[in-house]
């Protein structure tokens, strides 16, 4: 049972639409706001929360927020709520139809994403972290992975936005790294040795992480139990060059992760404007390549990293394309059919390929 209920008004302004995601912390929900339109809803599950601890635990949050840029998430709004649990704080921000960057690595389904796609991704959200690392004292986000970046479309095509900035330093170390599969393995290997280490540079290893795994559809260094990595022991096997598991990545990218991702964090690159840096520098192989022949690449994980995932719907993916079709040629309705077909993507990779170009229109306010 969820906290809050479909159809449930709260507050007198948001018309609850449905649950969209649920971690170890809160749950998400799609809702309506009376004036404004669709946004995003995060309800914590701790109950008893005070508006004064809701504010606080989401103060950078609110301020990164505020400074607009495109790469961070927008806060809108927070308050407490009665819940089926009590009283619960929550937080209003952009709804992102698209999703987490785990739902568009998986629905690439068994190719992996491809290479310009994954550092046009890591090289946004390295520009969203440049402002943070950038405050003084730097914020530092603590938990950078996947589910907690978010991938959409607007107006230029594919962008990304940072969110939960702030709140993994309000949580018990030993329970954020239990949270949720795979999240200790986006965590720097100084921080099994003092909880207390986080910084930018950890930052930077989170990120050089989640690119590995757009690349490789594999983890940098293998999880095989979570006393491995607690211990530092899988940290003791060499880190495989992601050139030896997809034939696109080029020997300039694998030196850029290795740099991302050494042991040491003063080996490491400090911040993410430096990280960014090199990724801007970063050139893809030749067209003319023989390395790479292939249009497609496959992966042999099948994006199992994180966990079992339910298999693809195609006739569901096509239906819901098919309807944003048809809400698109309807007057007032292109930005609704815009987020279905986004949801839809995530469900069939070819609909990316064969509706990509009309999304980004729709998201322009064209119609065709």
């Amino acid at each position: 049972m969820g906290l809050i209920k479909e159809g449930q008004l709260i507050r007198g302004t948001y018309e609850v639409e449905r649950l969209i995601g649920e971690g170890a912390f809160a749950e998400v929900y799609r809702v309506k706001h009376r004036f404004l339109g669709r946004q995003a809803m995060k309800v914590f599950k701790m109950a008893g929360m005070t508006i004064e601890e809701t504010e606080q635990m989401l103060g950078e949050a609110i301020m990164l927020s505020q400074i607009g840029h495109p790469n961070i998430i927008r806060v809108y709004d927070a308050n407490t709520i009665e819940t089926s649990k009590g009283t619960c704080g929550f937080f209003t921000m952009e709804y992102v139809a698209g999703g987490s960057l785990e739902q568009f690595w998986r629905s690439h389904g068994s190719q992996l994403v491809p290479v310009e796609t994954s550092v046009e991704i890591i090289r946004q959200v390295c520009r969203g972290l440049v402002i943070a690392h950038g405050e003084s004292p730097p914020i530092i986000h603590r938990d950078i992975k996947p589910q907690n970046i978010l991938a959409g479309y607007d107006a230029d095509g594919l962008r990304v936005r940072i969110s939960d900035f702030g709140l993994a330093k309000r949580v018990n170390p030993l329970t954020l790294l239990a949270s949720a599969r795979g999240t200790r393995c986006f965590k720097a290997p100084e921080t099994f040795r003092d909880f207390r280490s986080d910084s930018c540079a950890g930052d930077v290893w989170a990120l050089g992480a989640t690119l590995y795994l757009l690349l490789t559809d594999r983890f940098p260094f293998s999880e095989s139990d979570a006393i491995d990595v607690i211990v530092g022991q899988c940290f003791e096997r060499p880190l495989i060059p992601p050139s030896c598991l997809n034939i696109r990545v080029n020997p300039l990218l694998d030196q850029i992760l290795f740099q991302a991702l050494a042991l040491k964090p003063e080996d490491r690159y400090p911040s993410a404007k430096e990280f960014l840096a090199d990724l801007n520098g970063w050139k893809p192989f030749t067209a003319g390549s023989s390395a790479i022949s292939k249009n497609t690449i496959s992966s042999e994980m099948s994006k199992s990293a994180l966990g079992i995932h339910t298999p693809v719907d195609e006739a569901k993916a096509r239906k819901m394309a098919d309807k944003a079709l048809k809400l698109s040629l309807q007057i007032g309705k292109l930005a609704e059919a815009a987020d279905l077909m986004e949801e839809a993507f995530n469900k069939s990779p070819g609909l990316r390929k064969q509706y990509e170009y009309q999304l980004k229109l729709w998201r322009r306010g064209i119609a065709m």
